[in-house]
């Protein structure tokens, strides 16, 4: 099976051709943005030449305040680029993975959200990846919609300019204070879980639809931050602030952590977000 991945040099798209790469069953073609851009469909055209029997879209505008200012930048790769990409997918029959995001929900639920539930984002950011959604839907009838959150690998996110635990691990290092939201609760999932999940599920090829593919469980970002230092086994003092305290320009949902319902229909079971963390930490070298 040939599987192209665009955006196969960002922080998912590394695990991603790590991991079917490594599988005998998979041709992978990594395509960077050096070799396609979502955005000009003329670029598309190496996927005509290639004829891949999947496509995997992770490319994606991520700044999430960025795009408070920048709403075309966002739509245009998250959205337009989708769109882009399905017609592609649509024309040489391939199947169609289209990588979105927990912030297509308002977080009003009060619990992890499954893939039943109505979207309704409060920022730019998930506005544009929810078009992006009802994009790929629309325009490609072989397609998958793989609802990921709060992503953290190896590579880091070249839009945010790494992750978060590096992020925290770096501030903590360098002395500084950590000041971390306790009011905002997410599912925190490992890159590579992700990849070696999506791998057996396409195996699978199940249903055509929208699935949720994130670590099990949620916690706020600052128990995720405490969890960092505890497997670290470093004394890092964290203050709790509410996420109102950071005046930032987007608006984040309050609980957007998701629950891979159909995952576990299937029989797929991803690890729990803490055993994720610590493997990344392992992998990372600091254990």
């Amino acid at each position: 099976m040939m599987v192209a991945i665009i955006g196969a040099n960002g922080q998912l798209g590394t695990d991603l051709v790590k991991v079917f790469g490594e599988d005998p069953s998979f041709e992978v073609v990594p395509l960077t943005h050096k070799d396609l851009d979502v955005t000009v469909p003329e670029t598309l055209n190496v996927l005509k030449e290639l004829k891949p029997d999947v496509i995997i879209n992770t490319a994606a505008y991520v700044r999430v305040d960025d795009a408070e200012i920048y709403p075309e930048k966002a739509f245009a790769v998250n959205a337009i680029g989708a769109l882009n990409v399905a017609r592609v997918a649509s024309e040489i029959d391939a199947i169609n993975v289209y990588i979105s995001t927990d912030y297509v929900f308002d977080g009003e639920k009060g619990k992890p959200y499954i893939e039943e539930d109505i979207p309704n984002p409060i920022n730019v950011y998930g506005a544009s990846k929810y078009m992006g959604e009802i994009f790929t839907r629309n325009y490609s009838s072989r397609h998958y919609v793989i609802r990921v959150a709060s992503l953290y690998g190896k590579a880091g996110a070249s839009g945010k300019g790494g992750n978060f635990v590096e992020w925290v691990i770096e501030k903590a290092k360098r002395g500084e204070e950590l000041r971390i939201v306790d009011d905002q609760f997410m599912s925190p999932t490992y890159t590579m879980d992700v990849a070696r999940t999506l791998k057996e599920f396409l195996k699978l090829k199940p249903e055509f639809g929208v699935y949720h593919m994130v670590n099990d469980g949620f916690c706020s970002w600052y128990e995720f931050t405490r969890a960092i230092f505890e497997i670290l086994g470093w004394d890092v003092e964290v203050k709790p602030i509410k996420s109102s305290e950071l005046n930032r320009l987007a608006r984040r949902p309050g609980f957007s952590a998701l629950e891979n319902s159909r995952l576990h229909g299937l029989g797929l079971r991803m690890a729990g977000w803490r055993e994720g963390l610590k493997e990344y930490l392992g992998e990372k070298g600091y254990l």
